[in-house]
């Protein structure tokens, strides 16, 4: 509690897993027990932090099911230091907070991924509270605003084109630090799959495997808009030129945000020797 109190004060969240009041932290003893040792005031505390507040990671969870993660020879998919590799490898800054004493009490904790661009993440892990205020305390500031958002796109995503206006529709729209993370993460996959030319300006097998992954499938990251979202939104999905007055953009492919219903569009096909303009970042465009 007290590491969670030093994040908070740093404008961070300790996140942990919705079931951790059910975890066994020794032999025989599950969470929920241990804290029943505790007074009734710190007991109530931590255990409505637990079983209500979180925040619990995993409502936001970047990872898959299906995705294969292992470290120390252990599977970590859908644990803390899974979700953790999984933000790194897309962007996202994430650390660990283990238990002391524990099994984990090493850092960087290295993570191995079957499958991707990134096929090993080294995840940093505190346990000390000393060690987790000295690392706050230089940490980057978090993203607290819509316009802390586009400033902080336009300057990691430099092979991006960003249009002038092309965050103006977050405007007026509730700012959420979970959806303005989910679109970091899939402004570092855009810009991943805009490097993954090779010199004969044919798209490498990292970019085949960045394609198959978020492009195409149910679950998808990015999609193109249906054929009759076209023909019924077909001057919603036109924009300005950001290069080129007078001339437009139908740019129908895009990246989603499921809650709220936030949009990315981008220009299509993603061409070596042409740049990859990002026309609009808002609420969702085609709603019926």
């Amino acid at each position: 509690m007290t590491i969670r109190h030093t994040a908070r004060r740093f404008g961070r969240n300790l996140q942990c897993h919705r079931n951790v009041s059910s975890a066994e932290v020794m032999p025989g003893w599950i969470m929920q027990r241990a804290v029943q040792t505790l007074g009734m005031d710190k007991r109530r505390v931590v255990m409505q932090w637990l079983n209500q507040l979180g925040p619990f990671w995993d409502k936001s969870q970047q990872h898959s099911s299906d995705d294969w993660l292992e470290c120390n020879g252990e599977p970590v998919t859908d644990t803390a230091i899974g979700e953790a590799a999984h933000c790194l490898a897309l962007g996202l800054d994430r650390r660990l907070v283990s238990m002391d004493p524990s099994a984990w009490l090493s850092s960087p904790l290295s993570v191995e991924f079957e499958s991707g661009p990134n096929r090993h993440v080294d995840v940093l892990n505190y346990w000390l509270v000393e060690a987790i205020q000295t690392a706050l305390s230089v940490a980057p500031t978090p993203v607290r605003s819509w316009d802390d958002l586009a400033a902080v796109a336009r300057v990691r995503f430099p092979d991006l084109t960003f249009s002038t206006n092309s965050f103006a529709p977050l405007r007026g729209h509730p700012f959420g630090r979970g959806p303005a993370e989910r679109m970091i993460a899939l402004l570092t996959v855009l810009h991943d799959f805009k490097n993954c030319f090779n010199e004969q300006g044919q798209r490498t097998s990292e970019g085949h495997e960045i394609y198959q992954q978020h492009f195409t499938g149910e679950k998808a990251w990015f999609s193109d808009s249906s054929n009759t979202e076209k023909s019924q939104f077909n001057s919603d999905l036109t924009f300005p030129h950001p290069a080129r007055p007078g001339e437009t953009l139908f740019c129908t492919w895009h990246g989603k945000v499921k809650t709220p219903q936030l949009r990315i569009h981008f220009s299509w096909p993603v061409r070596a020797n042409e740049p990859m303009y990002v026309v609009y970042v808002g609420p969702k465009i085609t709603k019926r």
